[in-house]
């Protein structure tokens, strides 16, 4: 058997029938705080054309945003969020388990370091190497 999510008591399912404020009140006190101050608009509009676009069996293309802080909100699972990181944007899936998190946690802004050997005549510094990719 699956082991079904639960956030706070509630379900997925219970949880998405939840508005944003209602949902603001189970969360942690820092996506509360967020939250109540104002769920950004245009975002919103994005997360229910995408939303219709998945009721009627399409697959929604990523949402494109640059709010690295803008918080997962139940009306966000199941779609995919392209998130800004500097340069390009990253495809994050929503999952459940990111409720009340920053959607900039899932995008990583820096390139994992590599130490290699240094080459002749090198500095010690320059064995670090920026991953490719």
């Amino acid at each position: 058997m699956a082991k079904v999510f639960i956030f706070q008591g509630k379900t997925i399912e219970e949880l998405k029938g939840l508005s944003i404020a209602e949902f603001a009140k189970i969360a942690n006190s820092r996506a509360r705080r967020s939250l109540l101050r104002g769920f950004d608009k245009k975002l919103e509009k994005k997360l229910d054309k995408a939303l219709a676009e998945k009721g009627k069996g399409k697959e929604p293309k990523p949402i494109r945003t640059h709010l690295r802080d803008a918080i997962v909100i139940p009306k966000m699972v199941g779609l995919k969020v392209a998130v800004y990181k500097g340069s390009s944007f990253e495809t994050v899936e929503v999952k459940p388990e990111m409720l009340g998190h920053y959607l900039g946690e899932y995008a990583l802004t820096r390139k994992r370091l590599i130490h290699g050997k240094a080459g002749i005549g090198a500095t010690k510094s320059s064995t670090a190497i920026t991953a490719r990719g």
